[in-house]
């Protein structure tokens, strides 16, 4: 005769699939998340193993957590502005690399406490293995970034940035000396490493944002903090003077300006310069609204035509195809305006909340602080991977906080 499953057996064993489904998730994503072609699959993984594991019916849970309020503001107000866009599939394409972000929530309702160790491991591996593979690609091969995962240098230098920042954080916070010098030594590793990529905007949001961290941890230990800070600027004196690649950006950003002086913006410098001026020249015409979601790189290739007597109508050749402003600000204004740029504020401000909220306020005054640095020279919604493992600190830290402090409950844990 055939035998039947119990209900309570059934049930049983739908739990324990679901949760292993959501386990294996977790991990994939934060190992899949630097290379693209496994992140296509880890990407819609989440929210698959989200909605099985019955997310739709909690998401009134993490709905509250002040990044996902702006996230949804940020990503409404972009799908607003394709509206008024003269190429709306422009348009829809920059709307979905920030509708991408998105993922935090799927990511975040997966979390618990007994899943905590798998989102963490994903994370390590992942991010280990892409540092051995950059480490590799630098010192046996030469070449900067990681060509293998489609990692330019700025994406790998902001990525060792992050390192520094959380690594000088859990050195701050561990009470044993073994694992604080183990934590300093790593840090004073990725800033090594970062001193030798040809990033220089992210390598001074690196510095600034660790010494908020490093003020913020100790300041109330002024013997402590003179010492690290001596000790940090004796290391980066000597990294300064010791990395080839350094000094050769240091006379090329001298170079680039004495040729913008000279009314030549062939350079690197003086194409930041140029984008720049034209962008909020763009902002000044429409400063409301903006030109429409996916206006922004074509309106320059337009504008410097006639711009100041065409000034720099001859940066085509120095850049063929121009993908955006090096300035989330200037990026998001020419796009939507002040609309926008009251939005992007916004979502800084609620990321930091989100920290603040979950007793994280300096880990989070650090990493808004870099981000917001970083913007100031680049578009960091083009550094995918960086966005991503943001994303995933911020997630763990929020599940850490909830699981520890202040704690989960065994039903919660089950789902």
């Amino acid at each position: 005769m055939p035998t039947f499953t119990s209900p309570p057996r059934l049930m049983q064993s739908v739990l324990t699939w679901r949760d292993a489904l959501a386990k294996f998730a977790l991990l994939f994503f934060g190992v899949a998340l630097w290379y693209k072609g496994l992140s296509f699959y880890a990407y819609y993984l989440l929210p698959v193993a989200w909605v099985l594991d019955g997310g739709m019916r909690r998401f009134g849970k993490i709905i509250y957590e002040p990044l996902i309020g702006a996230l949804l503001v940020l990503c409404l107000v972009l799908a607003l502005g394709i509206l008024w866009s003269d190429s709306p599939t422009l348009g829809f394409k920059v709307w979905r690399r920030y509708f991408a972000f998105l993922v935090f929530i799927p990511y975040l309702g997966l979390l618990n406490k007994a899943r905590l160790p798998w989102a963490i491991g994903g994370l390590l591996i992942g991010y280990l293995g892409a540092l051995v593979m950059g480490v590799y690609q630098w010192v046996v091969l030469g070449v900067q970034g990681i060509p293998p995962l489609g990692m330019p240098y700025l994406h790998f230098s902001s990525m060792l940035g992050i390192g520094t920042i959380l690594s000088l954080y859990f050195a701050g916070m561990n009470r044993n000396k073994k694992a604080k010098t183990i934590l300093w030594c790593l840090a004073v590793f990725l800033l090594f490493l970062q001193f030798n990529q040809n990033a220089r905007g992210i390598l001074a949001a690196t510095l600034i944002s660790s010494a908020f961290l490093l003020l913020l941890l100790h300041k109330k230990e002024i013997r402590t903090l003179f010492a690290l800070m001596a000790s940090l600027t004796i290391i980066l004196g000597v990294f300064a003077s010791s990395s080839t690649s350094f000094q050769e950006r240091l006379v090329q950003a001298r170079h680039d300006m004495e040729m913008s002086t000279q009314g030549r913006y062939d350079t690197s410098l003086g194409y930041r310069i140029a984008i720049w001026d034209v962008g909020l020249h763009g902002i000044a015409e429409s400063p409301f609204f903006g030109h429409g979601t996916g206006m922004a790189a074509s309106y320059f290739d337009r504008t410097i035509e006639t711009y100041k007597g065409g000034l720099y109508k001859e940066l085509p050749n120095f850049i063929p195809t121009t993908y955006h402003y090096h300035n989330d600000w200037i990026e998001i204004g020419m796009q939507i305006g002040a609309l926008g740029l009251m939005a992007y504020a916004y979502f800084l401000w609620s990321w930091f909340q989100t920290f603040k909220v979950h007793q994280l306020k300096i880990l989070g005054t650090a990493l808004v602080s870099f981000v917001f640095l970083s913007g100031l020279t680049d578009n960091l919604v083009f550094f995918r991977q960086t966005c991503y493992l943001l994303l995933i600190i911020t997630a763990i830290g929020i599940g850490w906080h909830t699981a520890y402090t202040t704690g989960f409950t065994q039903a919660k844990e089950l789902r």
